[in-house]
């Protein structure tokens, strides 16, 4: 059974970090590239960060560029992802997703295979 399982939401302040993770199983995560997207109350799924397994190249979206790091950690099929200087219009449910073989800054564009359920995270101002 393929599962993609996040963790690391909650609260914080602004200015603050927080590092939420995605655990995945079932599928060989080396062939795969991981994304994290983020959906605001009332807004569009966005795609926030991805990067590629098998290389480790990675993709960030300019609204977070410089401010949140995505890491993988292979031999625990985990990827992480980073937040630091936490703005209040990050607030959203994050959620990981998983693409098979395809380069990071596609992986925020096309159709993922698998998805999360999503952890939310607040920003307070």
């Amino acid at each position: 059974e393929v599962q993609l399982v996040e963790s690391g939401g909650g609260l914080v302040q602004a200015g603050g970090s927080l590092r939420l993770s995605c655990v995945a199983s079932g599928f060989s995560f080396d062939d795969y590239a991981i994304g994290w997207f983020h959906q605001a109350p009332g807004k569009e799924r966005e795609g926030v960060s991805c990067i590629s397994i098998r290389d480790g190249k990675s993709y960030y979206a300019d609204s977070v560029k410089g401010r949140f790091t995505i890491s993988s950690d292979n031999a625990k099929n985990t990827v992480y992802l980073l937040m630091n200087t936490l703005k209040p219009e990050d607030t959203a449910v994050y959620s990981c997703a998983a693409v098979f073989r395809t380069s990071p800054r596609r992986c925020l564009q096309t159709d993922m295979d698998y998805w999360g359920k999503g952890t939310l995270v607040t920003v307070s101002s």
